[in-house]
């Protein structure tokens, strides 16, 4: 049976094994869907990610992800987890930005130190939710529709909902009822009180999925409300997002808005390394 390289790692956060964690096969291309669906589904981590030959001369790589249960085109701290696995493994990495493939298309990553960066791709659904749906979440998350300030698609590849509330504190407080979520990705956003929050972030941030659990940090939702809150005049260019704090993480999302481009960064470090048989 064919061995592969293996590493598994930790995503947006500075202390390791309090961010999300991210399983990575390399060298993958010899592999079929149903192997990497079936690892996927093995790990049970929220994505596995697969490393591959691209099929563009304009990427440096290409990457398959997969949850569970499914493959998603594309997904926040699976790409900054695959571009961290890519970097330690490439004999010259480029000077410049990183091009990553993936079923999204060309995700572009950049480098700030440790820490790295992926332009947020382009919302392929924005705009006003249903107010019969945000009823419903309303009522999953066992709040008043009242304490919703705004809701928003802000779909990438992951059908987000973001809903924003009045606080960090109300964000905290909610506890999700899957049954009534059920079907809906839905993203709570809530602003920090410097006098009770600190001042190490500005907006707390969770994730309830599809398959009724909560997402440690999350990229690809954390990129669709910073295209949100900063478009609509609600969130600065440059702010610290926290997601994670319910988990006993310490998940740090940072954002960036640089011309007309958005980066959602954060640190990557490997945790554990070592070849898989499959």
């Amino acid at each position: 049976m064919p061995t592969f390289s293996f590493q598994q790692i930790d995503v947006f956060s500075s202390q390791p094994m309090r961010g999300n964690p991210l399983a990575v096969v390399i060298g993958a291309d010899a592999l079929d869907d149903k192997q990497m669906q079936s690892f996927a589904n093995w790990t049970n981590l929220s994505e596995t990610t697969f490393l591959m030959t691209p099929t563009t001369s304009q990427a440096h790589y290409r990457v398959r992800i997969f949850t569970p249960t499914q493959e998603l085109p594309f997904a926040g701290h699976p790409t900054l987890g695959s571009a961290h696995v890519w970097l330690s493994q490439a004999a010259d990495g480029p000077e410049g930005e990183i091009v990553q493939e993936c079923g999204a298309g060309l995700v572009r990553i950049r480098r700030d130190g440790e820490r790295l960066a992926f332009a947020a791709p382009p919302l392929l659904r924005s705009g006003a939710v249903e107010p019969a749906l945000i009823d419903r979440i309303a009522r999953g998350l066992g709040i008043p529709t009242a304490m919703i300030e705004d809701a928003n698609w802000i779909e990438n590849g992951p059908d987000w909902i973001g809903i924003r509330l009045p606080s960090r504190a109300d964000v905290l407080a909610v506890r999700p009822d899957y049954s009534i979520l059920a079907g809906a990705r839905v993203g709570l956003v809530g602003r920090f009180d410097p006098q009770v929050d600190g001042e190490d972030a500005q907006f707390e941030v969770r994730a309830f999925t599809r398959n009724g659990y909560e997402d440690p940090v999350t990229g690809s939702l954390n990129a669709g409300l910073a295209q949100w809150l900063i478009g609509s005049g609600i969130a600065p260019e440059h702010y610290v997002a926290a997601q994670g704090t319910v988990l006993g993480r310490a998940g740090r999302v940072h954002v960036d808005k640089v011309g007309d481009d958005i980066w959602i960064g954060g640190d990557v470090a490997t945790c554990i390394s070592g070849s898989l048989t499959l």
